[in-house]
């Protein structure tokens, strides 16, 4: 019965978003006043209904309810409770139904932040996310039902896939949701806008805040997203140019766009066709990231569904959503804006280059993701697009973007200083200095590595940017500057931990009896042997290794390889040795028969990543920076 509960809530949450599109349209038309103040009311209901229905999922885990044929797929006795939670969203239906729990909170937060301002464009925006909300309630009950009853009830489910019984299970996908469905909001802001006829700087100023959020938690989603894979997968890289990667990574750069667009829109009263568009498309984007993970179009390690008919509505539903926004901007858009002149070498003009790279880096990403389904579709047989491909695009991108970030330090709206040039330019120096000392140092810890250029003048760059950037602290700093810092100086330092690992990396496969040693990079890895162990679903064959250095034992390393039983899947866990200026890191391998009758001999992969983990802190420092522009925006009013 507590299942149908769950369902009755969803279908409650699906009328009560019905209403939430209409009532308001109709207030407005007919200019009352009680069906325009309605939509707050019904956009909390909306949130409480929304959340009892993913809480009876959650309840069905934690019981073990088999009757429940999302729960057999995605769960077990003999799982730990912990996963059994996080496994509501572990699969396709209960993602999407966590998706939409991710919008009710949107919806919940903009009724109760728009309280004051204009009701009309504010209850106008509710309507449009009670319709998007709508939308994706039709899919979710017709197409991805969680509560889909199965009789005879199994006296076991098939356990949560290996790969997903991780801490990052709770953290990765709840913030790429909050990240995808938050842009929403902006979209929802923008059609209002354009509909009621008028974009100004308090509506950019509106319009904002939630950019800045959404882009928050889409970056923490997926530096985590980066990280789980890194020690999940066992690897060692954390960037593969992945169709699901990729299927962030383009909200992610629109939404960077955008909010320097909207900077602009709001301060100088220009680029509000660029707002516009990214706001609308950054959307759009999320809505097509969800198409790839759960469409089956796109083979990935990170899909949840194959499934065809369900990846035709979504696509149906990110066509409606793009075209029906796009008509109505090249409709309805008829901004006055009065004419801003700005020099070629201003801040004006560099912020400019900066949204035409990240326009040419987000098409780029996506004729690269989906050129290979045209290529297929059109007959001409298979293709694969990968590394090589992005990075020729992405490395000039990346240079040039470096650039001009510290260019704009030096100029002012409309013109620049040629003092504040100097000062920046007598930077690049130290810079050059640090960079190649950086290198230097790395490259003489093993004698495998040389000197790369390309690596060089990235780096050089990198440390340009940073201590241009970190020159700014001073006295009286508010808090959307501090943002700036924050965030400028996150790109800098994730560059720098991505050349460092990406280029001078080393990584050894061995074949390692007990008692056996290899060296890697400066570092014995020393194998004393191996156990085995029992978990609460699984049993591994665990191994024992010592890191010495200079014949001194620095740490021990534990990397295992886990069977569970019922998925019948193998997995294997990594050893990590954290360090500032690098990782250890060993990967275990198959077991052998050793020729000499010696137990325990296995292979094993051994990786030495450089600077990796600045990758990571960078992402934080980017977060942190959206973080407190956010305050500083809510100080301002």
């Amino acid at each position: 019965m507590i299942p149908e509960l769950g369902f009755i809530a969803l279908l409650l949450a699906f009328f009560t978003s019905l209403l939430l599109a209409i009532l308001p349209q109709i207030g407005i038309a007919k200019n009352h006043a009680i069906l325009i103040r309605s939509s707050w009311n019904l956009s909390y209901l909306l949130g409480i209904f929304t959340s009892i229905s993913l809480g009876v999922l959650a309840y069905s885990f934690a019981v073990d309810d088999f009757s429940l044929s999302y729960v057999v797929a995605h769960s077990n006795t003999q799982l730990p409770i912990f996963y059994k939670l996080v496994a509501v969203w572990g699969g396709h239906e209960g993602s999407m139904l966590f998706w939409l729990f991710a919008l009710s909170l949107w919806v919940m937060l903009f009724a109760y932040f728009s309280r004051h301002i204009d009701p009309i464009i504010a209850s106008r925006t509710l309507a449009i996310l009670g319709l998007i909300f709508l939308g994706l309630a039709i899919f979710v009950v017709y197409f991805s039902n969680p509560f889909i009853r199965q009789f005879p009830l199994p006296p076991e489910g098939r356990d949560l896939n290996p790969m997903l019984q991780d801490i990052g299970l709770i953290f990765h996908p709840p913030l790429l949701y909050l990240g995808y469905v938050g842009f929403a909001v902006n979209f929802a802001l923008m059609l209002a806008a354009l509909i009621s006829g008028y974009l100004d700087a308090a509506m950019a100023r509106w319009i904002r805040p939630w950019v800045l959020v959404s882009w928050l938690f889409l970056t923490l989603g997926i530096m985590l997203g980066s990280w789980w894979a890194y020690y999940e997968l066992g690897w060692g890289g954390w960037w593969f140019w992945d169709p699901v990667e990729n299927a962030s990574l383009m909200p992610w750069l629109l939404g960077l766009a955008l909010l320097h667009s909207l900077s602009i829109t709001e301060q100088r009263g220009i680029f509000s066709y660029w707002s516009i568009l990214f706001s609308l498309l950054t959307f759009a984007f999320s809505v097509l990231g969800t198409f790839i993970v759960r469409s089956g179009v796109l083979t990935s390690v990170h899909a949840f569904a194959i499934d065809g008919e369900r990846g035709a509505v979504l696509l149906i539903l990110f066509f409606l959503l793009t075209m029906s926004s796009l008509t109505l901007f090249a409709f309805k858009t008829k901004l006055q804006q009065s004419a801003v002149y700005f020099s070629f070498f201003s801040k004006e003009s560099l912020l400019l280059l900066l949204n035409i790279l990240l326009t040419i880096a987000t098409v780029s990403v996506f004729i690269g993701t989906f050129y290979p389904i045209l290529f297929s579709v059109l007959g001409w047989g298979s293709i694969s697009v990968g590394s090589p491909y992005f990075n020729s695009i992405f490395l000039p991108l990346i240079v040039l973007a470096m650039i001009s970030m510290v260019l704009v330090l030096a100029t002012h709206w409309q013109r620049f200083s040629r003092t504040k040039l100097g000062k920046y330019l007598l930077l690049f120096l130290p810079s050059l200095i640090i960079g190649y000392l950086l290198i230097e140092y790395t490259i003489a810890q093993d004698d495998s590595l040389n000197f790369n250029f390309t690596a060089f003048i990235l780096m050089s760059l990198a440390m340009w940017l940073l201590l241009s950037t970190l020159s700014l602290l001073g006295k009286n700093i508010s808090l959307q500057r501090l943002g700036m810092i924050f965030a400028h100086s996150g790109v800098a330092v994730a560059v720098i931990g991505a050349v460092m690992s990406s280029y001078f990396a080393t990584e050894i496969g061995v074949r390692l009896a007990p008692k056996q040693s290899q060296m890697l990079n400066g570092y014995e890895f020393h194998y004393l042997g191996f156990r085995n162990e029992i978990g609460a679903n699984y049993t591994s064959e665990k191994a024992h290794f010592e890191m010495l250095k200079n014949g001194k034992k620095i740490t021990a390393l534990y990397p295992e390889r886990r069977y569970y039983d019922v998925r019948a899947m193998n997995m294997s866990e990594v050893g990590i040795e954290w360090g500032f200026l690098g990782d250890i890191y060993i990967v275990m391998g198959d077991k052998l028969t050793s020729q000499s009758g010696i137990d325990g001999e296995f292979t094993f992969r051994l990786h030495y990543k450089p600077f990796i983990r600045w990758l990571w802190f960078g992402g934080i420092l980017m977060a942190l920076g959206a973080l407190f522009a956010t305050v500083g925006l809510r100080k301002v009013r």
